[in-house]
C-alpha cells in the first residue's frame, strides 16, 4: 500500500505510463489506478504528512490535505474508474494515456497546498485534456482544441502573473483564503473565472466539448470545471459579486440550449447553468451555501458524466448526436434510455435523485441570506434545466418521432459505466447522508422536508406541462440543422473577417511605401531641379493615402 505522504497524483501518473504496454484485454488493469489510489485515500483519510520542495525561499507542498481536498479527492477518483471502465473498448490508447494523466493533474490540484504547485497542475490539465479533443480528428475538433489550448494558455498565464504579484506582497505562496483586494487577487479570480465558464468567458467550453471523442467528453466535463470550483471555494468564499456572475451563468445558457440542435452542445450549455448554482454558493458564503455548492459539484460531475456518456453511446452507434436527425432509438438502446432518463431526473433534481439533495441546497442558503431576486432566478433556471436536459434530451435523442435508426445497445463496458452513474445518482438520492457526511463545513441540513419536497415537485409539474403544451401548439423551438454561436462569435466571425481587413490593410500600406520609395529614389537619380509638378504632386497623393491607411489601422487595432 502506498504511504500516506506520497501524492496521490503519482499512482495515475503510473499507470498512465504503463498504459501503453497494456493491450487487449490486459487495458482492465488500468482500473487499479483509481481503485488503488482511492482505496489508499480512504484507508489513510488523508492523514498528513505531506510532501514539500525547498526553491531557494519558496517552499513548494505538493500533498495538502483537509476536508475540502478530501471530498473532492473522493470525486475525482470516482470520475476516474468510471471514465476508464466507460473507454476500455477504445482502441487509441492516446486517449486512455492522456485520461490518466488529466484525471492525476486534477487530483494534483486539488491537493495542492500553494498556488506555484496549482499552477503546474493547472497548466497540465490544459495539455492533457487539449489531446482528448484532437483525438477526434476532425478539422471541426482540431480547430476547437486550437483555440481551447489558446483559452487555457491564456488562464494559465494569467494564474502565474497573480501568483507572483501575490508572492511579492505577502512572501507567501500558501493555497489559502485571498478575496479580492488588489491587482493580483483580480488576475488569480479571472484565471479562476475563465475555467468555471463566467459569462463572456465560458466559449471554450461550448465550443470544444461537443467536438471531443466521446470519452473525451467525459473526462472534460468531470475534471477542468471542477478544479476551478474547488479553488474558487477555497480562495474567494463569501464574495457578494459571485452570487451575481453564478446567477446570470444559470439563466443565460438556458436560451441556447432549447434551441440547439447538437445534444452533446446542449449540455456543454447545460454544464455552465449547473456551475453557476457552484458559484452562486461559494458567493453567499455560509456553511449551508458552500456544502450546497461542493455537494453540487460531487453530483454534477456523476449526473452530467451519465448524460454525456449517454449521448457519447448515441455518437459512437450512430455516428452524430443532431436532435433533428434522431428519434426512436428507444427500441434498440433500452438500457442507454433508462440510464438517460436517470441522468435527466438527477439533473432535474426529481426528488429521491441525486440533484435534489444539493441544489435545495443552495437555494435554501439564498433564502437564509434574503437574496429573493437571486433565488427567483435561479428556481427559473431550475425550470429551464428541465426543459433542456430534463426532457429535451431524452425525448428528442429517444423517443420524439422514428428516426428509422435501429443502431445496436452501446459496448458493455459502456453500460457498466452508465449503470454506476446511474446507482450512484439513485443511492445519493435516497440516502443524502452518505455524501452529507463527506462535506467540509460543519452545518445541520434535511433536504426532504415538505416545503421544499412540494415545492420542488409543482415547479416540474409546471414545467413539463409547459413543454407538452408549447410542443402541441407547435410553439416550442424545433431542432433546425443549424449552428447556434453566442459569445464565440466574436472569434469566430468578427476577428477572422477583422483579420482579413487588417491584412488588407497592411498589405496595401507596404505596396504604398514601396512606391513611395521608388518615387523618391528615381528623383534623386535624375537630380533634377526643381522637381517636377507631377512628381510633386504623385508624392504628396500617395503619403496621404499613407497617413490615411495608418489612420485607418490605429483605428482597428483600437476597436479590436
Amino acid at each position: 500500500m502506498w504511504t500516506a505522504s506520497l501524492p496521490p497524483f503519482v499512482v495515475f501518473f503510473i499507470f498512465a505510463a504503463l498504459a501503453p504496454l497494456l493491450k487487449g484485454k490486459l487495458k482492465i488493469l488500468l482500473l487499479l489506478a483509481p481503485l488503488w489510489g482511492g482505496l489508499n485515500l480512504y484507508l489513510t483519510q488523508g492523514q498528513a504528512g505531506g510532501t514539500t520542495w525547498q526553491i531557494g525561499a519558496m517552499v513548494l507542498e505538493l500533498y495538502h490535505v483537509d476536508r475540502l481536498s478530501l471530498l473532492f479527492g473522493y470525486l475525482f477518483h470516482i470520475a476516474a474508474l468510471i471514465a476508464l471502465i466507460y473507454s476500455l473498448h477504445v482502441k487509441d490508447t492516446t486517449q486512455q494515456v492522456c485520461g490518466l494523466l488529466y484525471a492525476g493533474s486534477a487530483v494534483g490540484a486539488v491537493f495542492a497546498g500553494d498556488l506555484l504547485t496549482v499552477f503546474m497542475f493547472w497548466e497540465l490539465l490544459a495539455i492533457t485534456s487539449a489531446f482528448l479533443i484532437w483525438a477526434r480528428r476532425t478539422p471541426e475538433a482540431i480547430r476547437a482544441a486550437n483555440r481551447y489550448v489558446i483559452v487555457q494558455v491564456l488562464s494559465g498565464v494569467l494564474l502565474l502573473s497573480g501568483t507572483i504579484m501575490l508572492y511579492q506582497q505577502t512572501g507567501s505562496l500558501k493555497l489559502e483564503y485571498v478575496g479580492l483586494q488588489g491587482a493580483a487577487s483580480w488576475l488569480l479570480f479571472f484565471a479562476l473565472g475563465i475555467k468555471c465558464g463566467f459569462p463572456f468567458l465560458h466559449t471554450w467550453l461550448t465550443d470544444a466539448y461537443p467536438l471531443a471523442t466521446p470519452t473525451g467528453t467525459l473526462y472534460l466535463s468531470a475534471f477542468t470545471t471542477k478544479v476551478a470550483i474547488y479553488l474558487l471555494a477555497r480562495m474567494f468564499p463569501g464574495e457578494p459579486i459571485l452570487i451575481y456572475i453564478g446567477a446570470a451563468m444559470t439563466c443565460f445558457p438556458i436560451f441556447y440550449a432549447v434551441i440547439e440542435n447538437d445534444l452533446r452542445k446542449v449540455l456543454a450549455y447545460s454544464l455552465i447553468n449547473q456551475l453557476g448554482f457552484m458559484v452562486c454558493g461559494i458567493g453567499v458564503g455560509t456553511a449551508l451555501a458552500l456544502n450546497g455548492a461542493v455537494a453540487h459539484a460531487f453530483n454534477d460531475v456523476i449526473f452530467k458524466g451519465l448524460l454525456f456518456m449517454t449521448m457519447g453511446a448515441v455518437l459512437t452507434r450512430v455516428g452524430h448526436v443532431n436532435g433533428s436527425d434522431l428519434g426512436g432509438l428507444y427500441k434498440t438502446m433500452p438500457r442507454t434510455t433508462v440510464f438517460c432518463l436517470v441522468g435527466a431526473a438527477s439533473i432535474s433534481a426529481f426528488p429521491l435523485f441525486s440533484g435534489f439533495v444539493s441544489k435545495s441546497m443552495v437555494m435554501a442558503a439564498l433564502l437564509e441570506q434574503e437574496q429573493t431576486i437571486v433565488w427567483l432566478m435561479l428556481l427559473f433556471a431550475s425550470a429551464g434545466v428541465f426543459h433542456h436536459a430534463g426532457i429535451k434530451i431524452p425525448f428528442f435523442a429517444f423517443f420524439a418521432h422514428d428516426s428509422g435508426l435501429r443502431p445496436k445497445e452501446a459496448p458493455l463496458n459502456m453500460q457498466l459505466a452508465m449503470g454506476l452513474a446511474a446507482v450512484l445518482c439513485i443511492a445519493i438520492g435516497v440516502n443524502p447522508q452518505w455524501l452529507y457526511q463527506l462535506l467540509p463545513w460543519e452545518h445541520e441540513y434535511s433536504p426532504y422536508d415538505l416545503t421544499h419536497t412540494l415545492t420542488q415537485i409543482q415547479l416540474l409539474f409546471f414545467s413539463a406541462l409547459a413543454f407538452v403544451w408549447l410542443n402541441k401548439q407547435g410553439l416550442y423551438p424545433p431542432e433546425l440543422r443549424s449552428v447556434n454561436l453566442d459569445a464565440e462569435w466574436l472569434y469566430r466571425r468578427l476577428l477572422p473577417r477583422t483579420g482579413g481587413w487588417v491584412l488588407t490593410m497592411v498589405t496595401g500600406l507596404r505596396d504604398q511605401f514601396v512606391q513611395v520609395g521608388q518615387a523618391v529614389t528615381e528623383q534623386f537619380e535624375r537630380r533634377q531641379t526643381p522637381t517636377p509638378t507631377g512628381t510633386v504632386t504623385i508624392l504628396t497623393r500617395r503619403m496621404a493615402w499613407v497617413f490615411i491607411a495608418l489612420m485607418l489601422l490605429i483605428l482597428a487595432s483600437l476597436t479590436l
